[in-house]
């Protein structure tokens, strides 16, 4: 699940942006000594690119700010950025399979273990710096480097009680009111799976998920789009609905307090952005030193800070009024939900041809 408020949910045409050692004006770059990590791997050396696929917005500036521009600064290398979104980065990293163009691409947590399971991407190393201080949840289909949930959102002046519980979406009171993510898409598959979690079933039972949401009095099916729920509430043309926890909590703080994110009892599903090293790359040091310096503390705390991403790394300790914000915490962590994300994909095309027939409006 890509979770990119400013550009995860288009699906632009990829572009490029190079950022090499003279994008550092008045700083003179010298090669810096090889880090050699293991026999397969070649030295970092003065010259080298990397290629980076990752979503535009806030995740290119921080990534420049805090990886790229200290791996130019220190080696002399260049950055080249290929901007888009997952599906595009994904299919084409399938296609070159062996011989990548990418050394580093983003990938959303089932995409990212799928890619591993076909070789088009690394399992993650233990003997990449950072590693041990990763979540057990941020270990699998590379290196996790930023958690997020969907969850329930309302807004508090148009719903009778607060809503602390996915079952409360079903309540009398929020009939009509209610806007329910489309699917296929990161919301409406982490609503669909809940519904059927919270109704006897799971993502190998689908049925009681799609029985409970035909059941709903649905006013509007959200359609893909950056923060959709929240530009609903502010039109009046719904109390509630599904999605991502940070772009929400982002726009109560900015735009309208009476934006609630709920924390339900029942648990949230994960959003996971992973960084994933290419099978085949030529910069394979290159690659695991732009891993480890996004999962230093002070990338980290910047996707916290700017986007209330929620930090992968156990040992940052974030400011009180932060944590409460972002997915933060042992606690916090324990309480995202996981699926079988290979099910899942496997299932999307059935899934949606049903979605389409008995929900869509």
């Amino acid at each position: 699940m890509p979770i990119d408020p400013e550009s995860s949910h288009r699906r632009p045409g990829l572009t490029r942006r190079t950022f090499t050692a003279g994008t550092l004006a008045g700083v003179s770059v010298l090669a810096a000594p090889a880090i050699i990590s293991g026999p397969a791997r070649a030295e970092i050396k003065a010259g080298d690119k990397l290629v980076v696929g990752i979503w535009g917005g806030a995740q290119e500036r921080i990534t420049k700010k805090f990886i790229a521009e200290p791996l130019v600064e220190k080696y002399g290398v260049e950055i080249e950025y290929v901007l888009g979104g997952t599906v595009e980065r994904w299919a084409r990293a399938y296609a070159e399979r062996g011989q990548p163009s990418f050394d580093v691409i983003y990938l959303n947590i089932f995409e990212s273990r799928r890619a591993v399971t076909d070789g088009v991407t690394q399992a993650p190393k233990p003997e990449v710096a950072g590693f041990d201080d990763l979540y057990e949840l941020a270990k699998k289909g590379g290196y996790g480097v930023a958690f997020n949930s969907v969850t329930p959102v309302y807004n508090q002046t148009m719903v009778d009680a607060p809503i602390t519980s996915w079952l409360d979406l079903w309540r009398p009171d929020l009939a009509g009111k209610l806007a329910w993510p489309s699917y296929p898409g990161a919301q409406g598959t982490a609503a669909l799976l809940m519904a059927a979690r919270t109704h006897g079933g799971d993502e190998f039972n689908i049925d009681p998920g799609f029985e409970a949401i035909a059941e709903l009095k649905i006013v509007h099916c959200v359609p893909v789009a950056p923060v959709p729920a929240c530009g609903m509430f502010e039109a009046g043309a719904a109390a509630a609905s599904v999605d991502f926890g940070s772009f929400t909590q982002k726009f109560a703080d900015t735009v309208n307090p009476d934006i609630i994110v709920s924390n339900p009892t029942e648990g949230m599903p994960v959003a996971l952005n992973v960084a994933c090293i290419t099978e085949g790359t030529r910069n394979q040091a290159l690659a695991e030193e732009w891993v480890s310096l996004h999962l230093s503390p002070e990338c980290q705390l910047a996707y916290a800070e700017e986007i209330y991403y929620g930090p992968t790394i156990k040992s940052l300790e974030l400011p009180g009024a932060l944590a409460e914000k972002v997915i933060y915490g042992e606690e916090e962590v324990a309480r995202l939900i996981d699926f079988d994300w290979d099910h899942i994909i496997k299932m999307q095309p059935e899934w949606a041809s049903r979605y389409n027939r008995e929900i869509a409006r």
